[in-house]
């Protein structure tokens, strides 16, 4: 089920009054129908997948209680976690990589021929999220951050939330699973302040993304016919585009779960203001860089090691993370290409000064140079092959087209689209402010209505899935 779909339109006040109404006299009533509408979100897409996360829920809880009971014996213990870890990603590995290596592997020895060796499996909606999700939990445990549950409908609407199932953010146990175990109350001010990041995240996703979207698939999947001007322009929207559908997406998952009671991670902080690539993932997808650091970074040897080490700590993160992104070779190198960049910023520059002042003038040429290498990365992760990539970094400098890609789009289209990124930055700029202004009443109502007006005269209204679904 898509959050830009009629389906959610009338799921979601259903669930909504239903759990405030229904079900709020009872906690561990209503936990299980947050389960149970968590499941018929999910199930929606297709039931089989929802054998394959009560699976992955019940490996981790029971390893969960098993790791609590040979607490003293840390070699039980040990065994138990490493057990569930490797279930864990061996799923995943077959679901979502197994064809990929295999094809990789065919190509390299079998002369590209995988007849007979493939498998004929559907990649289930969200498996990298609620796998790692799982995973946090049983490690926590492992590492004495939380004690092990005994409830297993709490511990399966954790899994399972509905409102970030599919892409994030990906919560830890520490964070999420403690507010099940808590009765909630509805709120007035926690449901208007939910609602409103949940429609701006809309409006993000159907007026921003999804306008950008038409320009930048004309383009990354036709690249041979194109160069110059209308590859720049489709770099630039898709860092605009990738950016407004996937933040947009953590908004409505943030909003709507506030309407529920619950409070998730921020998961983008206005990471095209960051100065550095380490300050950019400090701001991109935060749920998940602070999971790669904190169970595969630190786990590796961290910084604290040799210099030596911790690049190559680094480089190995990041490599990993684009194989997390899925099973192309754009995205393997598309996370090697930032572990490299990350090396080089460690030895070039050092660490960078911890200001919320952006503006002055070498910040602002960091800035400058740092949207530069993401939107440039970003290219490479949107490139359907690695032969395209080549084509499109070949092809930047080859200006033999007008400005603005003409006749690719009308000059109205194009301004819109332009219009549009510079709203997205203007929000950015202002909410990147400390100190910035309190917006008063009248105007934070006229500002809603505007974005409810935009959706509707500008909004993409044909079903169009968030990019990370697919991972």
């Amino acid at each position: 089920m898509l959050f830009n779909s009629i389906e959610f339109v009338i799921f979601l006040p259903i669930v909504f009054l239903l759990y405030w109404f229904v079900f709020n006299r009872n906690l561990r009533l209503q936990n299980a129908f947050v389960l149970a509408a968590s499941y018929v979100f999910y199930g929606w897409w297709n039931w089989r997948f929802l054998i394959l996360i009560a699976f992955t829920s019940l490996c981790s809880w029971t390893s969960g209680l098993m790791i609590e009971k040979y607490r003293e014996d840390k070699r039980k213990a040990k065994i138990v976690n490493a057990m569930n870890i490797v279930v864990n990603l061996l799923i995943l590995g077959v679901f979502k990589y197994y064809n990929f290596f295999v094809h990789s592997f065919a190509d390299v020895f079998l002369n590209g021929n995988s007849d007979g060796l493939l498998l004929n499996v559907v990649l289930p909606v969200g498996i990298s999220f609620y796998t790692f999700q799982a995973l946090s939990y049983s490690i926590d445990v492992y590492w004495g951050k939380l004690p092990a549950t005994c409830d297993i409908i709490q511990f399966f609407a954790f899994v399972s939330f509905f409102p970030q199932l599919v892409a994030g953010p990906i919560e830890r146990a520490t964070n999420l699973l403690p507010q099940f175990s808590k009765r909630r109350s509805l709120n007035y001010e926690q449901l208007t302040d939910g609602l409103r990041q949940a429609l701006w995240g809309l409006f993000k996703k159907m007026v921003i993304a999804d306008n950008l979207a038409v320009y930048v698939n004309l383009v990354f999947n036709d690249v041979e016919n194109y160069s110059g001007f209308p590859l720049i322009w489709a770099a630039l929207f898709f860092t605009f585009q990738i950016y407004a559908d996937f933040s947009g997406y953590s908004d409505i998952a943030i909003g709507t779960a506030r309407i529920f009671g619950f409070n998730l991670m921020t998961n983008f902080r206005q990471p095209f203001l960051s100065r550095s690539i380490k300050e950019h993932w400090n701001r991109w997808h935060i749920s998940l860089s602070s999971w790669f650091r904190d169970y595969v970074y630190i786990p590796l040897g961290g910084n604290r090691c040799t210099y030596f080490r911790h690049c190559v700590n680094l480089f190995v993160t990041f490599t990993i993370s684009g194989l997390w992104h899925g099973a192309n070779w754009t995205f393997v190198i598309w996370g090697m290409y930032h572990g490299v960049l990350l090396v080089i910023e460690k030895i070039l520059c050092g660490n960078v000064p911890k200001t919320d002042d952006a503006f002055r003038l070498n910040h602002v040429f960091r800035l400058g140079v740092t949207f530069v290498l993401v939107a440039l990365g970003l290219s490479l992760f949107r490139a359907n092959t690695v032969s395209d990539a080549y084509y499109i970094f070949s092809h930047y400098a080859t200006i033999n087209s007008g400005i603005i890609g003409v006749p690719l789009i009308s000059v109205k289209t194009f301004v819109l689209l332009l219009l549009l990124v510079a709203l997205l930055s203007m929000v950015d700029i202002y909410n990147f402010n400390s100190s910035k202004p309190k917006i008063n009443r009248t105007l934070r109502y006229v500002f809603d209505y505007m974005l409810i007006l935009g959706i509707y005269v500008f909004g993409v209204f044909e079903e169009q899935s968030f990019i990370y679904f697919q991972f």
